[in-house]
């Protein structure tokens, strides 16, 4: 009750913020030298995070889809971020459920030859039907997971020699959700389940949670790989609250938007600048420097991922697995 009552008034926590703080409020300026991804940058959380750490100097690459929805989206950044130099707003194609579109997208990126301080990794999808990627993967996982997991893993190098070089500290965000703790169950049992395409057994709100779990152990993971290598850079996972995004498009209507309008006005509803704030806290606040593997929510440290999902094995085993996938379609053994 006192959580929630905390909540509800955006009570400070240890980092000085809490639930109602904005992306403006709690990300650092005077960002001039670094250069940060952003999935999922053309509407919501994503654009915002885009938008604020343009406006903190921040060189920006915008993966997306949809080249048009990402050209509305720079201008919008540009005309509202004070950033009017549109050369250090990129975009670039990348379809995450597509492995080929990730490896294009990391052969394009590298050969603009510039650095890459920070990666995160926002972009997600709801799928309310059984559907499958050009891969053959089930479309939700392809998306939410699989291609963040590629994608980090082929522009880690990038990030460890930005870092060695620059000297600054490069930083990964995973960004997953508290739904991750609705899935219970054999993740590889349920993974082998729903990749068959009569399966009966597919619920979207069971995928949805299951790819957000795939998020935490992909961080718990990732972040023990980064210590045993002794890299400068980090890794740490985010909850961003109840936003209503575009995450929520295939659903929209007017039982959609009374819910989301009731819960608007009891406050459990965060705005985008405050769905956004967790993700630019984590990317640029000093408070987080070497901090590797935690959990984020409403801009405070919850604690280790490894203790949320109490399964350091599952972590381990869904990264060799993922790395088995990713060989399979690319023809080439993961390193």
């Amino acid at each position: 009750m006192l959580e929630m009552f905390k909540y509800l008034v955006g009570s400070a926590g240890a980092s000085g913020y809490g639930s109602k703080s904005t992306a403006e409020e709690v990300s650092e300026s005077c960002m001039n030298s670094i250069t940060a991804i952003v999935t999922g940058a053309t509407s919501g959380i994503g654009e915002e995070t885009a938008r604020v750490l343009a406006k903190r100097g921040v060189r920006i690459i915008i993966p997306a889809r949809n080249l048009k929805a990402a050209e509305e989206a720079k201008a919008r950044i540009v005309s509202e971020s004070d950033c009017f130099d549109h050369s250090r707003i990129t975009v670039m194609a990348l379809d995450l459920s597509s492995v080929n579109s990730v490896v294009n997208f990391v052969s394009n990126f590298e050969s603009l030859n510039l650095p890459l301080n920070l990666l995160i990794n926002n972009a997600g999808r709801f799928c309310y039907e059984h559907a499958f990627s050009e891969d053959g993967i089930e479309m939700t996982f392809a998306t939410n997971y699989l291609g963040h997991f590629l994608l980090t893993k082929l522009l880690l190098n990038r990030m460890i020699e930005t870092a060695k070089s620059t000297g600054v500290q490069g930083r990964i965000v995973n960004v997953t959700s508290n739904i991750h703790s609705w899935f219970s169950g054999d993740i590889f049992e349920y993974l082998g389940q729903i990749s068959q395409k009569n399966s009966r057994v597919y619920d979207s709100t069971r995928a949805y949670a299951f790819s957000k779990l795939a998020n935490v152990l992909h961080t718990v993971q990732l972040a023990h790989k980064l210590q045993e290598m002794k890299a400068n850079v980090t890794v740490n996972c985010v909850h961003p609250g109840v936003v209503k995004t575009n995450l929520n498009r295939e659903r929209e209507g007017f039982v959609t938007d009374l819910i989301f309008y009731m819960t608007s006005k009891s406050r459990l509803l965060k705005t985008i600048p405050e769905g956004a704030a967790t993700t630019c806290y984590v990317a640029t606040n000093r408070n987080v420097e070497n901090v590797n593997g935690n959990y984020f929510a409403d801009c405070n440290d919850q604690g280790s991922c490894e203790c949320k999902t109490k399964s350091a094995h599952l972590a381990e085993g869904l990264w060799s697995a993922s790395e088995t996938i990713v060989s399979t379609l690319t023809g080439k053994p993961q390193p």
